[in-house]
């Protein structure tokens, strides 16, 4: 399987990471971001021996859109700085049931994950082993009773986007672990990683790289200058 590049140098390489493929070898066994990259970099450069590739961050296997790399351990080291530091920036849409009761809002919750169920709860108030969990969202359009949001992530909890609009009363489409309807018809969760930014591990340059959905499923339902307007609102 060939993943679309978006950027690629010495230091980082940025891709497009397709609905459905695991970010990291799991229980499954299926293909994985790390594993596809690693032999994609090994045959287009005809490079002997392992590749290095270090994982930065994590989507979601349901979840595609813009997502980096590290080719070397010093880029992985000074990259998973940024994300501890939150100077790493992630941008996100999404297609919600219903309509949020706040055209624009900020949502604070603490966050808490059972590891043999893969599924988080959200508290309201500080509970135990519970972390913050913060981020901004702003609703773009609205149609058939669904609402296309963008998001900007505060910070990288499991699941955070997906538990926190399903705790408003706006579950993701297409997530039934997360209350979306039974039999509404998708196929994928309606969660897409529209921007990736973060500081060059080397020149420091701050970079961006970008990714829109393609108009299939719950995005086909918004004009393009929606998807846009939603892609570009934390930018």
């Amino acid at each position: 399987m060939r993943i679309p590049v978006l950027y690629e140098d010495n230091h980082l390489l940025a891709v497009v990471k397709p609905p459905g493929i695991p970010s990291q070898e799991d229980e499954t066994g299926d293909p994985d971001m790390l594993t596809l990259l690693k032999a994609d970099l090994k045959e287009r450069h005809d490079k002997p021996g392992n590749v290095f590739l270090g994982l930065v961050h994590r989507l979601d296997r349901p979840v595609g859109g813009a997502m980096i790399f590290a080719k070397t351990s010093k880029a992985a080291s000074r990259l998973s700085e940024s994300v501890r530091s939150r100077s790493f920036g992630k941008t996100y849409m999404c297609v919600v049931h219903g309509i949020p009761a706040e055209p624009e809002a900020t949502l604070r919750h603490y966050i808490r994950k059972d590891q043999k169920r893969n599924q988080v709860s959200v508290f309201d108030t500080p509970a135990p082993e519970a972390k913050d969990a913060s981020l901004a969202y702003a609703v773009a359009a609205s149609a058939n009773r669904h609402s296309l949001v963008a998001v900007r992530l505060h910070t990288g909890r499991p699941h955070q986007i997906r538990a926190q609009m399903a705790h408003i009363g706006c579950p993701l489409a297409g997530d039934l672990k997360y209350g979306a309807a039974k039999g509404s018809g998708f196929s994928d969760i309606a969660l897409w990683s529209t921007s990736v930014s973060v500081p060059h591990p080397v020149s420091k340059e701050q970079m961006v790289f970008r990714s829109l959905p393609e108009k299939i499923g719950a995005w086909s339902w918004w004009q393009d200058a929606h998807i846009r307007a939603a892609a570009e609102y934390f930018m």
